[in-house]
């Protein structure tokens, strides 16, 4: 008598917290630790060059997550992202130096100011959507730069603002290993929250907001208020990343925070994919290292003497805008779900395989 070993094939979740945990699987959780323990003890091993790279992922996937959440999950507009961002690290950078309050309690705080000041230029999305928002989010762009430049008090105007290290229980994080850790715990702490964010009431509403706002207010959810506390989340998100980028610079000046910050980190959550927590990680990390992978490429096509090396470097920066712009427009065409839902398809390959189809 043969006896077959029947192993259970498909999705057999059957309520609703099953349906929302973090972690599919146990594995899947238990991978995630092992990274995070692994990423510990990364600053032991690697150069300043890598640590510099994962902290900019860690500040500017944190700024991503927020507008994401904004964007993909509420499906708002914003072109002033880049602005928030800087605004959050003036703020804390201004709050430390101005009041005497230790660092690691004004990038919190940082992160409420430009939670207020993101709700304030969110008002407008009570009444309006679609173009009408992203040419008054544009605005506000433009309105906190001009801040920026004449709000010496705040900002320290055209010579810009100076900021301390963070420091705890006596020790100063100013060097890449030691801010390595800042980082990297701020990167799980913010992510971890936002996915929890998403499994919420509030969460859900954004989601449905998004999906049908007729039927959406027709089962008693107020859409003024969860337009604007999509702008309130998003920018205490960018504030968040710009007091952690400000903090491990030692230095805030307005000149980084134009309109192409503010399409970069669009750049992020369109390659990543909208609506996805993990897909504002993967297109952080797209975007950082597309850069890299081209000045690594000018270097190597310079090397071989095909064209002349010191016209490419010259325009190396030109040339990364105009990826940022062509990679967004690929992306638009080939992959418009994002690198999330590419790796989705990758893992479900892998899992029904040979039975892909």
């Amino acid at each position: 008598m043969i006896t077959l070993s029947m192993r259970p094939c498909g999705d057999f979740r059957t309520t609703y917290k099953a349906d929302t945990r973090i972690f599919e699987t146990r594995f899947i959780l238990l991978l995630t630790i092992m990274t995070v323990v692994a990423l510990c003890f990364a600053p032991l091993f690697l150069d300043a060059y890598y640590l510099t790279l994962f902290i900019q992922v860690s500040y500017l996937g944190i700024a991503a997550l927020g507008l994401n959440i904004l964007v993909g999950f509420t499906g708002q507009i914003s072109l002033g992202h880049g602005a928030f961002f800087g605004f959050g690290a003036f703020a804390s950078a201004w709050i430390s130096n101005s009041f005497a309050i230790p660092v690691w309690l004004s990038i919190p705080l940082a992160g409420v100011l430009t939670m207020a000041v993101g709700m304030m230029f969110g008002l407008p999305a009570a009444r309006i959507k679609g173009l009408y928002l992203a040419i008054a989010t544009l605005s506000a762009q433009f309105i906190i730069e001009d801040f920026f430049a004449r709000a010496d008090w705040f900002s320290g105007g055209s010579y810009g603002a100076a900021a301390d290290p963070v420091s705890l229980f006596g020790m100063d994080f100013d060097s890449d290993q030691s801010f390595f850790y800042i980082a990297l715990f701020a990167l799980v702490f913010m992510y971890l929250w936002g996915t929890n964010l998403m499994r919420s009431r509030d969460g859900r509403a954004f989601v449905a907001v998004r999906d049908h706002y007729l039927s959406a207010e027709i089962m008693g959810i107020n859409l003024t208020w969860y337009r604007l506390l999509s702008f309130g989340v998003s920018s205490f998100y960018a504030g968040i990343g710009g007091a952690l980028y400000g903090h491990y610079l030692g230095f805030v000046s307005a000149e980084g925070f134009t309109l192409m910050m503010s399409v970069q980190f669009l750049a992020m959550i369109i390659i990543g994919g909208l609506g996805s927590v993990q897909g504002a990680l993967l297109g952080t990390i797209f975007i950082v290292l597309l850069p890299e992978v081209l000045e690594a490429t000018v270097s190597l096509i310079g090397s071989t003497g095909l064209m002349d090396a010191g016209t490419l470097v010259e325009n190396l920066a030109y040339f990364k805008e105009m990826a940022v712009g062509l990679v967004i427009i690929l992306f638009l065409i080939f992959e418009p779900d994002g690198l999330a839902h590419r790796w989705k398809q990758i893992k479900s390959y892998w899992k029904f395989y040979p039975f892909a189809y």
